[in-house]
């Protein structure tokens, strides 16, 4: 009778392990890549993925994912493997592929190409990673590095690059290989021909040129296929400044008319070689200022280059629009009018401002020190410190603001809110003197 009983358990065992494992089976199949390739057309090229015509809609960034996909948007960019697998999943759940970042540090952090070991070693983690990610059906293309030729001196970075770029295609036919480049000039482009011939295409980080950019691809000597890896308002860089060299950020509103001409004018136009775009950024962050790149503020909130990503995308704009901001002034002087106040004495601020929606708006307001400790290229930078901000409101977007009783600079920033998520950003800076 044990026996029997022994016998009955260990069968009724052995049919729920295969049942268990009949269940889990679909989950532990491998991972199938996408086959993915540039294919050169009478027109052109023109990039397939999986055998179909692929344009990239891309937005650079690890944040709000599944609004690329619901705003008309196919596929992301990062800057390193940090978080790869998360990504690479949450892209695949929202039917995004991804341009997968790796980590090639450039000279300008201090990496000598010099030194064969530490080349190397940068090589060998390199091909750890692509290893790891390779057959993820979401990935779409490796970028080795971002902008490398940023205030770099050694051409030895290019045959590192073309060491990487070999290897990835040993290990991974399915996918293409790039690296990141800052801008685009002929010297750059005869390094890469000579020194990286297997870069498969190019990718470009631009702002104010992009309009420009496929006329100066084509005069720097590049007849290939490319993509935009970066592109958004006016660089802090390359705008105006205020007699104390303090960069002159577009409003929200500003910008949204600057992405919509730069795209249609610098990426839709040239239909032969560009491939692409990624806009930058799809989130929030500190550089030069708190609003200047991000797309979103750090509560979230869309402004209305959001909605215009939405029209180029799509080409519809979203039923809730952004407000839409007509001017901003501090004792009756614009942001590029080199305002100087004198500390402690009282001064008018107001933000003219409508919604499309005819929704209640709300005004933030917020002072910061000019940030110093600016970083290059994108590098991390830390959000001055926010000031207790001593101001009357006047309503209607108008307040009376004392300025700081310390000399210096500073910049006052304005977030008109309609309360349903969207926001339109301004800021003036401003010097306090004696």
């Amino acid at each position: 009778m044990q026996k029997i009983l022994y016998s009955t358990i260990l069968m009724c065992a052995t049919i729920c392990s295969n049942l268990f494992a009949a269940e889990k089976l679909p989950h532990s199949k491998p991972l199938q890549p996408l086959k993915v390739e540039v294919k050169k057309t009478e027109k052109g090229f023109e990039l397939l993925r999986d055998g179909k015509p692929y344009f990239i809609k891309g937005a650079g960034g690890t944040s709000y994912y599944y609004k690329v996909a619901a705003y008309g948007g196919n596929s992301v960019r990062t800057w390193s493997t940090n978080g790869a697998q998360s990504i690479l999943d949450s892209a695949q759940k929202n039917g995004l592929t991804v341009m997968m970042g790796l980590p090639v540090t450039p000279e300008r952090h201090g990496f000598n190409y010099d030194d064969p070991i530490a080349v190397k070693k940068q090589f060998e983690r390199v091909k750890a990673e692509v290893l790891k990610y390779k057959d993820h059906p979401a990935l779409l293309t490796w970028g080795i590095g971002n902008e490398l030729n940023l205030s770099y001196k050694n051409p030895k970075v290019w045959e590192a690059v073309n060491d990487i770029a070999k290897m990835i295609k040993e290990v991974d036919p399915n996918h293409l290989v790039t690296t990141v480049l800052a801008g685009v000039n002929k010297k750059e482009i005869e390094h890469i021909k000579a020194s990286a011939p297997a870069i498969e295409l190019l990718a470009i980080n631009t702002y104010g040129g992009l309009a420009e950019l496929p006329a100066k691809i084509k005069a720097a000597g590049w007849n290939g296929p490319y993509m935009v890896t970066e592109w958004g308002p006016t660089g802090h860089w390359e705008g105006l400044q205020t007699d104390w060299n303090a960069p002159v950020e577009e409003t929200s509103t500003e910008k949204a008319a600057v992405y919509q001409n730069r795209y249609q004018y610098g990426i839709e136009r040239d239909k032969a070689n560009c491939l692409g775009s990624y806009v930058f950024l799809w989130g929030q962050k500190q550089e030069r200022t708190p609003t200047w790149y991000g797309l979103f503020t750090a509560k979230g909130e869309e402004s209305e280059v959001v909605d215009m990503m939405h029209y180029l995308w799509k080409g519809t704009f979203p039923k809730n629009k952004a407000p839409h901001l007509y001017g901003f002034l501090l004792n009756n002087q614009k942001a590029n009018q080199s305002v100087y106040l004198k500390p402690g004495l009282s001064y008018e601020a107001q933000v003219i401002a409508i919604d499309p929606d005819h929704d209640q708006l709300s005004y933030r307001w917020e002072l910061l020190p000019e940030a110093t400790k600016v970083g290059e290229g994108g590098d991390h930078e830390d959000k001055p410190a926010a000031i207790p901000m001593a101001h009357t409101n006047k309503g209607n977007g108008k307040i009376s603001i004392t300025a700081p009783k310390a000399d210096g600079a500073y910049r006052l920033f304005v977030y008109v809110e309609d309360g349903k998520n969207k926001v339109a950003t301004a800021n003036i800076p401003f010097f306090v003197k004696k």
